[in-house]
């Protein structure tokens, strides 16, 4: 019999070593009761019978007291002894000890780290048909690892360990597939192989196949299957599918909307340090959303978020320390936190950093700094930002005048719903600033800003219209329905 002790492999997978009875009877006695031992958990007792074994040769005993060293149980872990063990098995041919020796010499534990002799043991338990052995050639062959990377190679040997079941293999497969690595891409065999490892039970790829139904890729689109996958891998503890399935619940797609489940879905991701589920919880208790709400609490998440360096953690830091909820005021934090998540490319964060140098408010004011943070967020189409470099180019605010470019970033604010910037641009059309004087142009978009709300629009529409023919009139009107059916969300 072997031991039942979990053993690391190569690759993203931890596999069982299992039980197997032996035909061995000039040690049974021995083996036996080291297999008893163990079975008590009696693991001192377990090497003293294993050892009696494995000095007589005993090459189940010697793997398997290996492994005891490796885990440490029964005797101080010693990947040295480990790996004296694991040799002595696998020059008998032993192909479970063959297999753990080549992993002993990948992660260099208890032997000089050696990719050349981890890929010499796992071929000699591949070729005999071992499928971990088998997988971790594959995993070798994709890294480049002692050999150069061949993804065909590695797709071969995860080929063979999966005919015979193995589902980590399984998943890979499916993970190749779908990038086509070493293989045409196919997705619908990637969801194929998926589905074989996951039907195993094997986590990822519950969550790789609920990916798959959610985008109908490989198989049709099912929000319910979806759900139905993430949450089994989901209650095996994984973490992406822990995450996938609080935002189905928070969407209510594929199943009823729960804002508390959701919110417990995001605590038990957020507990593991998942960035983004951090990040989604703060928000929950911020909202009150399926959980009491409570600032300090959003503030905590937020943190812990944004120190993982994830930028709209950072930005809604920034903003809870610009407001004084859940933390003391504290501008100069803000400040810290929306550079944080600027530098990342996020367009809130760059609008704000922008306003932060236009008004000095936790920094020293500077007009060319809040110039070129605006220009970052509106040159990633922020409405806010690209409105505000209109107002600068209209007032010549840290720029040189230019009613050309007031006139090009309001059109583009414009267009993207603001109304200050809608507003503004008809205010250009009436004087003719920086483009021909159009009272009908004018008019439309103080139109379709007034239909927001937006009162100076309201004003600007009722005197310019004062100016105006019933015919021109008619002809703004017409050009701002038009525009608001066009963009109707």
């Amino acid at each position: 019999m072997r031991l039942s002790i979990p053993m690391a492999i190569a690759g993203p997978i931890t596999a069982g070593l299992l039980l197997a009875l032996l035909n061995l009877p000039a040690f049974a006695g021995d083996f036996e009761d080291g297999m008893q031992f163990v079975l008590a958990k009696n693991y001192a007792k377990a090497v003293e019978s294993f050892r009696k074994a494995a000095d007589k040769g005993n090459a189940d005993a010697q793997f398997n007291l290996g492994v005891l060293y490796a885990k440490g149980r029964g005797v101080p872990q010693d990947y040295e002894q480990a790996a004296k063990w694991y040799r002595k098995a696998a020059e008998q041919g032993d192909v479970p000890a063959q297999s753990m020796l080549g992993f002993m010499y990948l992660k260099g534990q208890g032997v000089e780290q050696d990719y050349q002799q981890a890929m010499f043991w796992y071929f000699r338990a591949a070729d005999k048909g071992y499928a971990v052995a088998q997988y971790n050639l594959g995993v070798m062959y994709a890294k480049g690892q002692g050999v150069a990377k061949d993804y065909e190679q590695a797709l071969s040997w995860y080929l063979k360990a999966a005919e015979q079941g193995h589902a980590p293999a399984q998943s890979i497969l499916g993970f190749m597939y779908l990038k086509g690595q070493g293989v045409d891409q196919d997705d619908q065999q990637a969801a194929s192989w998926y589905l074989k490892a996951a039907e195993q039970g094997y986590a990822d790829a519950q969550y790789a196949i609920g990916v798959l139904y959610a985008k109908g890729r490989g198989v049709e689109h099912n929000d319910q299957q979806a759900v139905s996958w993430y949450r089994k891998a989901a209650e095996q503890g994984n973490v992406d599918a822990q995450f996938n399935l609080a935002m189905m619940y928070a969407a209510g797609e594929g199943t009823e909307q729960d804002y508390k489940q959701a919110a417990s879905w995001f605590r038990k991701a957020a507990d593991q340090g998942y960035a983004r589920a951090q990040f989604k919880l703060g928000v929950a208790y911020a909202k009150g959303r399926g959980i009491t709400e409570d600032n300090y609490e959003a503030a905590a998440w937020y943190q812990k978020a944004a120190e993982q360096g994830y930028a709209p953690a950072q930005f809604n830091l920034g903003v809870m320390y610009a407001t004084g909820k859940g933390v003391l005021q504290d501008e100069q934090q803000a400040v810290a936190w929306y550079r944080a998540a600027a530098e990342q490319g996020d367009p809130d964060a760059q609008y704000n950093l922008g306003v932060r140098y236009d008004e000095g408010r936790g920094v020293a004011k500077d007009e060319q700094q809040a110039l070129s943070w605006y220009l970052k967020a509106a040159e990633q189409g922020y409405a806010r930002a690209q409105y505000s470099l209109g107002v600068k180019y209209d007032n010549g605010e840290g720029v040189p005048q230019d009613y050309a470019q007031a006139l090009s970033w309001y059109s583009k604010a414009a267009e993207r719903g603001h109304p200050g910037a809608q507003t503004n641009l008809g205010v250009l059309y009436y004087k003719g600033s920086g483009v021909e004087q159009d009272y009908v142009e004018a008019d439309k978009w103080f139109s379709i800003a007034s239909a927001a709300d937006y009162e100076d629009a309201k004003e600007n529409r009722d005197l310019m219209e004062k100016l105006m023919t019933p015919v021109q009139i008619a002809d703004a009107q017409r050009q701002a329905e038009e525009w608001a059916r066009a963009h109707q969300p």
